[in-house]
């Protein structure tokens, strides 16, 4: 019989502290929805001698738009307010995230995880009046992953071997 996994076993962790130790703070606080756009790029071809298109899965470019709850206090918030006052672009705007898989076995307290580069990207900031201010952003990923595992409790992510 199959379990139905909750999305409270999938976490993203930010480093807020990009160019120095790595300091990952979960998202989270604010935040009621965020899912992975896998934004697969494809190729489409009809043969002379078929009817069908042949399609194939040539990359992909992932996205994880991200609506907070604005919280005075939360390191993710604070980080990417930062971005967002000081307009950062190209590599000011860059740091890394991990996913991880908490559904999964853990060995030793780690679970099986991706470290992925990144670019935030500020999309609106604000909200109507008498609610809570909302800051949207997107997590652009940059290239390829790395796997391996990471400790929720310590923060630390190994990579695989």
């Amino acid at each position: 019989m199959s379990t139905k996994i909750k999305r409270s076993q999938f976490k993203t962790f930010l480093n807020v502290n990009p160019g120095a130790v790595a300091t990952y703070a979960l998202i989270g606080d604010g935040v009621k929805s965020s899912k992975i756009n896998y934004n697969p790029k494809t190729s489409e071809e009809t043969y002379i001698h078929e009817d069908n298109a042949n399609i194939s899965v040539d990359s992909y470019a992932p996205v994880m738009p991200v609506e907070q709850t604005a919280k005075a206090g939360d390191d993710v918030f604070e980080f990417v307010d930062a971005l967002r006052k000081a307009r950062a672009v190209l590599a000011d705007a860059e740091t890394d995230i991990v996913n991880v898989w908490l559904y999964e076995t853990p060995s030793l307290g780690e679970y099986p995880a991706e470290k992925q580069p990144v670019s935030i990207q500020i999309d609106d900031f604000g909200g109507d009046g008498g609610v809570a201010t909302n800051i949207n952003y997107t997590i652009n990923y940059l290239g390829n992953p790395i796997t391996g595992t990471f400790n929720p409790t310590s923060g630390a992510f190994t990579p695989d071997a």
